[in-house]
Order: structure tokens, then sequence, then C-alpha cells
């Protein structure tokens, strides 16, 4: 199994935690609001994790170049996120958005090291 793959299955465990949380605590709205939080905050480190990955042993410059992209692309999921939360405040509960983004990203981002080595 590659770095990708165990990204993904880490993080569908999270998102699956973080899901069953969030409708144990609100029901199903706040499953729903959790679930595009962390969806988005996902497919963020996937797509990082993957970009960074084959560069992990190149010089300076490249892996600058990728930890720099990666770090783009987070902060676009963190615009994404604040899309959907001004978008859908009428429907999906913001706090709840922005916990599943928040419980999803910092989760991953600790574990990152993990998949990188």
């Amino acid at each position: 199994m590659n770095a990708v793959q165990r990204l993904a299955s880490a993080g569908a465990l999270i998102e699956a935690v973080i899901g069953a949380l969030a409708f144990a605590m609100a029901g199903p709205v706040a499953l729903a609001a959790t679930l595009a939080g962390s969806g988005i905050a996902f497919g963020a480190q996937v797509a990082a994790v993957a970009l960074l990955r084959p560069a992990m042993q190149a010089r300076t410059p490249q892996f600058t170049q990728r930890w720099a992209l990666g770090m783009a692309i987070r902060f676009g999921s963190f615009l994404a996120v604040a899309a959907v939360i001004v978008a859908a405040k009428a429907v999906l509960p913001p706090g709840w958005v922005a916990a599943g983004y928040l419980g999803m990203m910092l989760v991953l981002l600790f574990l990152e090291t993990r998949f990188l080595t």
C-alpha cells in the first residue's frame, strides 16, 4: 500500500468518526455539514501529499516548489470551505462545516509525516 492509499484509508476512517460524532450530537443535518467540511479537507490533503511525495528526495528547489504548491492547495481548500459556509448557511450549520474541516485537516496534518516517509 503506497502513501496516498494509506492516507486515503486514514482519511476515510477519520471522516467516519467525525461524521458519527456529529450525527450523535446533532443529527443528520450536522452529519451532512461535517461531511462537506471534512471532504474538502480530505481532498486537499490527498492532493498535497500526492504532489509532495515524489519530491521528498529531490533537490531543495524542486522540493520547495512542491511544498509551496501543497500549501496553496490547502489555502484554496480553506477558501472553498468559507464559500460553502457563506453559500449554504441556510442549509448547513456553519459551525459543523468548520468542525468537519478542522477535524480532518488538523489530524491529517499531524499524521502527514507518516505518509511522506
